[in-house]
């Protein structure tokens, strides 16, 4: 091929949050599929809090980006060419291609999709990683109960917004946090939480109390930092705590200031019995083909929906990546690459 493959590497690594700097663009020519590849042209690329940890250095769960790789992240893409017989040119096709226009990819490592199902951005969100994240994370580790409240942290986004509508489905009340009025009524007035409470308010801790008068039996851990806080206090005993993200925390560069409140954390774990779990969505693989059939069923029957945060050109990637990390996106946050 004579076209060129845009891409945007990693520059360097990040001191805090993430800068223009961080990031690199080159051009190089478009590579030719070997044996069981294929060429993909990049449609859609997500972007995820997860990366902020892969471009530092620091021990994690997967091994970071070297300075001068593709930035990574999750793909939808046309075949353009195939040499693997289980693919045809024009296939969409699931991948995890990173930032750049064109991808050579191992056909065994792809998932065909259908797009008479739902749009094939939603791959990417409630039918792909997120929604499959808040499915086995809430349904696993959380195990709502008819009645149960269930409080999600950051309910408007891609992860949370699913959290509570399943929630919903299982039979318990759905208390979202989220920053801001907009946010806030989407929750209420178009996903059908119960309630929702603005983080952003100055009494928040107060209000989130109010909205959980019961206390709290399943809290799905997005964020950390003030949101936690204010949580903490209202978890009944046996509270199942799935933590999925920490987003306020990510760019922190040292340890939170004052004192350490370790000790009080495991006191209360121990005399309220309560179950905080990491968990990685990787660990449930065999759950997927069951999240598949009932989420696409929930989306059709209207029980789930979902918005997207759509931007437009590889070279705006950066820019809403620094913005999903301070909370300015609005849904599942989607760059448009290619039609």
């Amino acid at each position: 091929m004579n076209e060129q493959n845009r891409r945007i590497l990693l520059a360097s690594r990040p001191d805090g949050k993430p800068t223009t700097d961080n990031f690199k663009f080159d051009t190089v020519p478009v590579a030719e599929p070997g044996d069981g590849q294929v060429l993909l042209k990049i449609l859609y690329l997500s972007l995820d809090p997860y990366m902020r940890g892969r471009m530092s250095a620091a021990k994690s769960y997967a091994a970071p980006l070297e300075v001068g790789d593709v930035m990574e992240g999750a793909t939808v893409g046309r075949v353009i060419q195939s040499r693997d017989p289980a693919f045809a040119e024009g296939d969409i096709v699931l991948s995890h291609s990173g930032w750049q226009n064109f991808a050579i990819a191992d056909g065994a490592t792809l998932r065909k999709l259908d797009p008479s199902v739902a749009p094939v951005s939603t791959a990417l969100g409630v039918l792909g990683m997120t929604g499959f994240t808040a499915y086995a994370g809430l349904l696993t580790i959380g195990q709502p109960k008819p009645g149960e409240t269930v409080v999600v942290a950051a309910a408007s986004g891609a992860v949370g917004s699913a959290v509570g509508q399943i929630a919903r489905i299982k039979g318990a009340r759905a208390v979202g946090i989220a920053g801001g009025a907009d946010k806030c009524a989407f929750l209420r007035d178009e996903l059908g939480f119960d309630v929702a409470v603005d983080h952003r308010a100055p009494d928040f801790a107060d209000q989130l109390k109010a909205a959980c008068p019961q206390g709290i039996d399943v809290y799905f851990e997005n964020v950390g930092g003030h949101v936690w806080e204010a949580v903490f206090p209202l978890l009944n005993e046996f509270a199942r705590v799935p933590v999925c993200g920490l987003i306020a925390q990510y760019n922190d560069t040292a340890p939170p200031a004052g004192p350490d409140r370790l000790p009080g954390f495991m006191r209360e774990v121990l005399s309220r019995s309560l179950n905080v779990r990491g968990f990685i969505q990787r660990e449930f693989v065999d759950q997927r083909p069951a999240f598949y059939k009932e989420m696409a069923a929930w989306i059709a029957s209207g029980q789930v929906r979902y918005r997207e945060d759509i931007v437009e050109g590889l070279d705006a990637a950066p820019e809403a990546f620094m913005g999903l990390l301070e909370g300015r996106n609005f849904g599942k946050l989607v760059v448009r690459i290619g039609e």
